[in-house]
C-alpha cells in the first residue's frame, strides 16, 4: 500500500488500489501551493485514501475557476499533501501531491495523462508528449 508524508513527517497518509489519474496541473492556485510552476497529482478515490498520523490543517479559497478548493497541509512544515474541490470532476476524490510519496521510484513508471490549465504554463515548459492538454479543467 503507497505510503507518503509531509516534510517533517507528522502528516502521514496510505491509500489502496491504483490512482484514477495522474496530472499536471499549471492553474494559478496550484502555483501558490506548490511554489513552482505547477503541481503533479495523483487522483485518488477519497474512500481509499487514508490519513494514517496527524491532523491536516485545512485552508479554503475560491479557485480562479470559481469552484472552491481547499488544501490539506502539515500544520508544523506547512507542507501541501493533497486537495478537494466542489467542482463535479473532483467530487470524492483527493488530489495528493506526488511528491508526498515516501518511494522516490513509487511514480517512476507513471506518466501524467492530462495536464490542466495549460494556458498558464510558463512558456519554458513544454506540453508533455501524450497527455490531454486543456486550457482550464
Amino acid at each position: 500500500m503507497p505510503t507518503g508524508s509531509c516534510l517533517c513527517r507528522n502528516l502521514q497518509y496510505e491509500f489502496a488500489g491504483e490512482p484514477q489519474g495522474m496530472a499536471t496541473c499549471h492553474c494559478l492556485s496550484c502555483r501558490k501551493i506548490s511554489g513552482g510552476t505547477n503541481t503533479v497529482n495523483f487522483m485518488i478515490p477519497e474512500n481509499d485514501f487514508k490519513i494514517t498520523a496527524g491532523t491536516p490543517k485545512r485552508f479554503s479559497v475560491v479557485h480562479e475557476s470559481g469552484m472552491n478548493l481547499t488544501v490539506h497541509f502539515c500544520d508544523n512544515c506547512g507542507g501541501a499533501i493533497y486537495k478537494t474541490a466542489d467542482l463535479e470532476a473532483f467530487k470524492g476524490v483527493a488530489v495528493v501531491q506526488v511528491g508526498t510519496l515516501d518511494d522516490p521510484d513509487a511514480f517512476a513508471q507513471v506518466k501524467p495523462t492530462m495536464e490542466f490549465w495549460t494556458k498558464y504554463r510558463v512558456p519554458w515548459l513544454s506540453n508533455l508528449e501524450g497527455t490531454a492538454q486543456m486550457l482550464e479543467f
